[in-house]
């Protein structure tokens, strides 16, 4: 199912925040995106967003959690 892009905003309410964050993520997950920006940021800006998010998956996840949903194992 496609991500409904016309739902997101943010700023108005923290329910409408989290949708549209969840939207988001959904859009940045597409394989073809995800080459297209991997093929454009520096290095340093790979691992400022690799730090950045690990850093929010090792706080808000248990290691159970980070194995299941996001390494699918």
């Amino acid at each position: 199912m496609k991500p409904d892009t016309d739902s997101i905003c943010f700023g108005l309410s923290e329910e409408l925040d989290r949708s549209s964050f969840a939207v988001f993520l959904r859009l940045s997950g597409q394989l073809e995106f995800a080459e297209l920006l991997a093929s454009r940021l520096s290095r340093e800006e790979i691992n400022t967003h690799v730090d950045t998010f690990m850093a929010l998956l090792r706080k808000y996840l248990t290691e159970d959690e980070y194995h299941s949903f996001f390494l699918n194992q």
